[in-house]
């Protein structure tokens, strides 16, 4: 009977992503919303699956932390971020009796909720779920591909940032995609310079290119660079759609682009 519901409640998703980062702090949640706005405004019905039990930070970044999840025969049914339902959020953020309040779970716990999260989710019909995880190769990842493993996920799209302590660790990150058999769909390298407010000239902070230059080493596809722009970070802390309201920042073409490239794979998988 269990195994029937959890069919039932995955079998309207056409597409899975997952996205992954050797590191945390890398934008790796920023990238997940910003995906999933992009695709919405692409005329897709979109699903969020935030299994970073540790640091639930979407359910703020869509301005829906005070929703709470309900029950229905199929399981739980998810928080609706716009009045359209063309966005959907589940996360453990809405299962705390306080925001703030710290998951403080042995591995067989979150092991357990992640698989529940996969099986116990009435998403509906959706054109992509994007799967937010925590930074690393933990238990965690393995439960979070074993349980969407028999659901055959479209890949991984690995964040970095330009340093070269961030791209070491998505060297590690894509050891464990080869190993658990998890196609890579690309590389984004987040923080890729930062964008003055005032006169939008991108300064690199950092340094820049490492993203690039791991994908062609490890000759997989480089989704592009997404610069650190103060529109994006208000729109994050705010809960306001970036896409929508910021179309002329110069992170709007980088999510523009990262999205078009993911529409275009699909179609080539799917052709």
């Amino acid at each position: 009977m269990e195994a029937a519901q959890e069919t039932r409640n995955l079998t309207g998703i056409r597409q899975i992503i997952l996205v992954l980062s050797g590191k945390g702090g890398v934008g790796k949640s920023t990238i997940s919303t910003e995906l999933a706005l992009a695709l919405r405004h692409a005329g897709k019905k979109v699903g969020i699956l935030d299994v970073d039990l540790c640091g639930p930070s979407i359910p703020r970044m869509l301005k829906v932390q005070d929703k709470a999840v309900h029950q229905c025969d199929n399981g739980w049914v998810p928080v609706f971020v716009d009045q359209e339902q063309t966005i959907s959020l589940m996360s453990v953020g809405f299962l705390l009796e306080k925001p703030d309040e710290a998951v403080v779970w042995r591995g067989p716990k979150k092991n357990a909720l992640i698989k529940q999260f996969v099986s116990d989710v009435a998403w509906g019909d959706l054109d992509y779920l994007i799967v937010d995880t925590p930074p690393g190769t933990s238990d965690e990842h393995i439960s979070t591909v074993e349980a969407l493993r028999p659901y055959k996920p479209l890949g991984a799209i690995l964040v970095t940032t330009p340093q070269a302590i961030s791209v070491g660790d998505v060297r590690r990150e894509l050891t464990f995609c080869k190993k658990t058999g998890l196609r890579v769909i690309g590389i984004v390298e987040n923080m890729s310079g930062f964008v003055c407010p005032h006169c939008s000239e991108c300064t690199n902070l950092f340094s820049k290119g490492g993203g690039e230059e791991l994908a062609r080493h490890a000759k997989v596809p480089f989704l592009g660079c997404v610069p650190l722009d103060p529109q994006l970070t208000k729109s994050l802390e705010e809960g306001q759609d970036f896409i929508q309201e910021f179309p002329k920042s110069p992170a709007f073409p980088a999510f523009i682009s990262i999205t078009q490239q993911i529409l275009d794979g699909t179609l080539a998988q799917t052709s």
